[in-house]
């Protein structure tokens, strides 16, 4: 609102900014939210977060093209439960429709967002993109934030963005891409293409999906892909200094169910993750309350409601659709 109050004045500051490259990123404001588990999110500032959509809009057609088919994080037409389809679609062709065994690896990336090397990123990123204002407007996003800084001597306080394109051997490296820039998914997006990259050229994997820093290998081979884990952490460490979480590295039988973006795939059925389900009532007799304590309106109620029930429409849930709504007039007109 108060960017709006004058807003063609401060689009027009804007604008001048970033055509005289003069324009700096402001500082971000750091805020925690649940889900479910604890998340440090950085809010930027309205006028970069416009700067942010109009970077989107003009890098994502540019490397986008060059993303595999399987890879389905913030990209039109992708999504998570496309990508659970496409999960699904693997395990029945390496299954011979669920009448062979067939396994699947499945991968977690340790604070992934937190572990992005600038210095990776910029130099993925310069591959494609050559135009040297383009260049320092996008090291001007990317230094505006670091989680991480690592040196091989002690060098106190300084500027991320004054050292971190430099070349001396024992210098600098900056990490961290903030949660909550539109930019980050993006980035994202472009830093794990290389991996992605390596699984389908160089490992050959044919059967793989990847959303974020959550990816799935599917074969009928449980060695094959024991054997694949190595190499895929040898590449993770060495060139993209990226690590596997140990606690969410798992290779199971598709009768054990495969745990993926929030559901439980199942030989002809998926189910919603257990831990989905508890926060789906939990969340929704939260909104109850608000209701009636005039919080949010009538509509705002119903919208949470039919959001949670979209939930569970993409999976073989229809008990669990009614008993949703058995609690929701149950606790309304309590």
């Amino acid at each position: 609102m108060l960017f709006e109050r004058n807003l063609e004045d401060n689009l027009f500051d804007l604008h001048h900014e970033l055509k005289n490259g003069i324009y700096h990123h402001s500082q971000y404001t750091a805020f925690y939210i649940t889900d479910p588990k604890l998340r440090r999110i950085h809010k930027a500032k309205v006028r970069d977060r416009i700067v942010h959509h109009a970077i989107v809009r003009m890098l994502y057609p540019i490397f986008d093209r060059s993303f595999i088919y399987d890879s389905y994080s913030c990209r039109i037409d992708k999504g998570t439960h496309r990508a659970i389809c496409r999960l699904e679609s693997f395990i029945r062709k390496e299954s011979c429709n669920f009448s062979e065994q067939c396994f699947v690896l499945k991968c977690d990336i340790k604070k992934f967002f937190d572990s992005v090397d600038h210095r990776i990123l910029f130099e993925i990123i310069k591959q494609k993109i050559d135009d040297s204002d383009v260049l320092l407007l996008l090291q001007e996003i990317i230094n505006s934030f670091t989680s991480k800084i690592e040196s091989q001597s002690q060098l106190g306080l300084f500027d991320c963005r004054e050292v971190i394109f430099k070349n001396p051997k024992d210098f600098v490296v900056c990490k961290g891409i903030p949660i909550g820039n539109l930019t980050s998914q993006l980035f994202a997006n472009i830093y794990m293409n290389e991996f992605d990259q390596f699984i389908k050229h160089k490992l050959r994997v044919k059967c793989f999906c990847r959303y974020t820093d959550d990816f799935v290998l599917i074969s009928n081979d449980r060695n094959h892909l024991a054997n694949l884990l190595p190499k895929i952490q040898s590449f993770l460490e060495n060139e993209l200094k990226l690590e596997l979480h140990p606690n969410k590295i798992s290779i199971r039988k598709i009768q054990q169910g495969i745990d993926f973006l929030g559901y439980v795939v199942l030989p002809h059925y998926r189910i919603v993750r257990t831990k989905t389900k508890k926060r789906i009532f939990k969340k929704l007799k939260v909104k109850i309350e608000e209701f009636k304590n005039d919080q949010i309106c009538e509509k705002l109620l119903y919208q949470s409601l039919n959001s949670f029930l979209a939930v569970l429409f993409h999976a073989n849930s229809h008990n669990l659709e009614q008993k949703l709504k058995n609690h929701f007039w149950f606790w309304l007109k309590e």
